[in-house]
């Protein structure tokens, strides 16, 4: 028997309601509008050679795939409450303040959960290397962090909301 995968996704209730609302505008909007391209391509005449009624069809099918992967994330989606995040502990919803013992460096990460990752600011995915090292960890821990260029070393120096 196979093994059963758990495919939940972590979010922070920032990052849910942010793939509620784009649902919502591609169901509500967008689909209204590549429907009413592809009506004003049809009556063109001849759809065969008609590159109008081909790029709203393209449209309208890569529209359907992201809302289709909006709700499968909806779907496998829980929501980290704040009840539920200590702040003594490195988790999804917080940010750590950690000093690179190698360079000297001090960066803020926020820990978020995969499809909220920003790293150009700073906000990080649970399931990146960095933030699996730092999860579960607490103030004063020293965590070596295994990257491709080779190993980083992070002193956690505070844990905040």
């Amino acid at each position: 028997m196979d093994n059963i995968v758990n495919d939940e996704m972590l979010l922070t209730q920032e990052g849910y309601d942010k793939i509620v609302a784009e649902h919502d505008e591609l169901v509500s909007v967008k689909r209204a509008e590549v429907a009413e391209r592809i009506k004003e391509a049809i009556s063109y005449g001849d759809i065969s050679e008609n590159a109008e009624y081909d790029s709203a069809k393209n449209e309208q099918a890569e529209l359907e795939e992201r809302i289709h992967k909006l709700e499968e994330m909806m779907r496998k989606a829980r929501i980290v409450q704040e009840e539920d995040v200590r702040g003594d502990v490195v988790n999804v919803g917080l940010s750590v303040k950690v000093k690179n013992m190698d360079e000297g460096d001090v960066e803020v990460f926020a820990i978020v959960g995969a499809t909220e990752s920003d790293p150009f600011s700073n906000r990080i995915s649970n399931e990146s290397s960095v933030g699996k090292a730092l999860i579960g960890n607490k103030v004063g821990d020293k965590v070596a962090v295994e990257i491709p260029d080779g190993i980083i070393n992070y002193e956690i120096l505070e844990i905040f909301k």
